[in-house]
C-alpha cells in the first residue's frame, strides 16, 4: 500500500528512551525484537489485522545489559534465540521460550569484548558468531562455548561492520582506511591475520552497510548519507570479488531495510528489494532488484532452493550443542518447504530436451535431408571440444571415484552446495551447446542454400 501515512496512525511505544535497533522474528511475521538507550530489549506481538491502537505493553521483557543496547540479532536456524549487545561490553544470549514477561538472566553472557560492538553477523548455520568492534578488531566467536576462534588485529582497517558471506567461509567488512576513506574489505575465515583483499572505494563519511544475497551470491554496499548502491559478485576463487555496477540517486538515504527472499515478486525476475529511508521527504521508497527476462514463466536459475520461514531447531536443541542449517523452500508458487539437508534428486532427461540445442531441437527442418552419417560428423565435432574434465563421470554433482559417500549431516550439506554449482555449470554447458548448434545450423542453411544455387 502506497501513499502518506496517517499521523495518528497507531505505534509501538513501549520504551522510556530512543530505540536504537528493532529485527523482525525470521520464524515470524508478527513479532518484532527491540533494544533501547533505557537498557533493556522487548518483545512485541503485532496483531494478524495490524494496529487499531498504541501497544505500549510487550510480549516480554529482556532485563540483563547495565547501559543501553545498541544491537540484537535472531539465531538464524534455531527459534527464539536472540542476541543482544550493549554499552557494557556485552552480548547476551537470550531463550524467549522461558515462560514469565520479564526475563532477568541471559543463558549466556559472552564478555570478549573490551569496547562496544559494532556489528555482530552469524554463519549459515549460526555455530558461529562474527563481531564488529570499536577496537577495530574483528572476532569469530562460538557463541555457546563463549570462545573466541578467530581474532583479527589488522591496523590498516578501521571496522565498522562485518558480515558472514554465506557458506564461502569469508567475511565480508566495511570500514575505513588510515586515511578517513571508505573501505571494504575480504577475509578468509580461518586465518583473520591479513585481509584477501582491501578496496578504498571515496572519501565520504557515511557508513556503509553491506547485505549478502547466497542464492545469486550478489553483495550489495549501501551508503548511509548517499543515495548509491554498489552491487558485487562474490565467488571462492580468485579475485573473489567482482564489482558489476551501481545504482544511483540524488535522494540520500539515512536508514535500509531489505525484504525476505519469501516476499519478492518473481513473476517479476525481482531477485532482492530494499526499503530506503529517505528523512528528506519523509518517505521510504522500495528498490527492486529486477533480471530483465521476457519469459513468464518460473525463472529456476535465478531462484534456487532458499531459506525459508520454519526454524529448523528448538531453542534448547541448539543450546544442548546441535547445528543445524536453514529449512529450504522454493520460490516457485505452490510449492512448500524442504529439508535444511535435501536429497539428491536423480536427473531428469526431460528437463534437457527442453533447452534448444539437444536431440529434439537438432533435427530441424534443414537437418532432415541430411544422412546420418553427416549428422554423426557433426555431433562428434561438438563432442571433441568440450574438455577433459567435463567428461568425467559425475554423479549428483560429484565425482563417485574420487568424492565418498558423506557420513555427517554437515557433509552432506556441503554437498548439496556443490550439487548446486554443478547445476549451473551444467546450465553454463547447455547454453554453450546452444551457441555450437545454432552455429552448425547457420552452416547447415548456408550449404544447403549454396547446394541449391548450383
Amino acid at each position: 500500500q502506497t501513499g502518506k501515512l496517517d499521523p495518528h496512525y497507531p505505534k509501538i511505544c513501549g520504551h522510556k528512551g530512543n530505540v536504537l535497533d528493532i529485527k523482525w522474528n525470521p520464524f515470524n511475521d508478527f513479532v518484532i525484537a527491540s533494544c533501547s538507550e533505557d537498557a533493556t530489549v522487548k518483545i512485541w506481538d503485532i496483531p494478524k489485522h495490524l494496529l487499531t491502537k498504541n501497544i505500549t505493553t510487550p510480549k516480554k521483557e529482556l532485563l540483563g545489559h547495565v547501559r543501553r543496547v545498541g544491537l540484537i540479532e535472531w539465531h538464524p536456524t534455531a527459534n527464539n534465540i536472540l542476541f543482544s549487545s550493549g554499552y557494557d561490553y556485552k552480548v547476551m544470549i537470550w531463550n524467549l521460550d522461558f515462560k514469565g514477561a520479564v526475563i532477568s538472566n541471559p543463558v549466556k553472557v559472552l564478555d570478549a569484548h573490551k569496547d562496544v560492538v559494532l556489528s555482530m553477523s552469524f554463519n549459515t548455520d549460526g555455530s558461529l558468531l562474527a563481531t564488529a568492534c570499536r577496537d577495530r578488531k574483528i572476532r569469530l566467536i562460538d557463541p555457546r562455548a563463549g570462545t573466541v576462534v578467530q581474532e583479527a588485529t589488522y591496523k590498516s582497517h578501521r571496522v565498522h561492520k562485518v558480515l558472514f558471506l554465506g557458506n564461502m567461509k569469508k567475511l565480508f567488512s566495511t570500514g575505513t582506511s588510515r586515511w578517513n576513506n571508505r573501505q571494504i574489505a575480504l577475509w578468509d575465515q580461518n586465518d583473520l591475520s591479513v585481509p584477501l583483499l582491501e578496496e578504498d572505494l571515496d572519501g565520504s563519511s557515511g557508513l556503509l552497510f553491506p547485505f549478502y544475497d547466497s542464492d545469486t551470491h550478489m553483495l550489495y554496499v549501501v551508503g548511509k548519507g548517499d543515495g548509491n548502491i554498489r552491487y558485487y559478485e562474490i565467488s571462492p576463487e580468485k579475485p573473489y570479488l567482482t564489482y558489476l555496477m551501481e545504482y544511483r540517486s540524488h535522494l540520500p538515504q539515512k536508514g535500509i531495510g531489505i525484504m525476505p527472499k519469501r516476499g519478492l515478486d518473481v513473476s517479476a525476475c525481482e531477485i532482492f528489494r530494499f526499503y530506503k529511508l529517505i528523512p528528506a521527504k519523509s518517505l521510504i521508497e522500495p528498490i527492486s532488484m529486477i533480471v530483465p527476462r521476457r519469459s513468464e514463466s518460473y525463472q529456476e536459475d535465478i531462484y534456487p532452493l532458499t531459506t525459508g520461514a520454519q526454524p529448523a531447531l528448538t531453542a534448547q536443541e541448539w543450546l544442548s550443542g546441535v547445528n543445524k542449517g536453514p529449512l529450504l523452500v522454493s520460490l516457485r508458487p505452490g510449492s512448500g518447504t524442504v529439508n535444511s539437508l535435501p536429497q539428491f534428486l536423480e536427473p531428469e532427461p526431460a528437463d534437457l530436451s527442453q533447452h534448444q540445442g539437444w536431440a529434439g531441437e537438432m533435427l530441424s527442418e534443414e537437418m532432415e535431408d541430411l544422412s546420418e552419417a553427416e549428422v554423426s560428423r557433426k555431433h562428434l565435432k561438438v563432442e571433441e571440444k568440450l574438455p577433459d574434465h567435463e567428461q568425467m563421470c559425475i554423479s549428483n554433482g560429484f565425482d563417485m571415484f574420487e568424492c565418498p559417500p558423506p557420513k555427517t549431516e554437515n557433509e552432506l550439506l556441503q554437498m548439496f552446495y556443490r550439487q548446486q554449482e554443478e547445476i549451473r555449470r551444467l546450465r553454463d554447458l547447455v547454453n554453450q551447446r546452444d551457441v555450437q548448434i545454432k552455429q552448425l545450423q547457420l552452416e547447415l542453411r548456408n550449404f544447403c542454400t549454396n547446394t541449391g544455387r548450383y
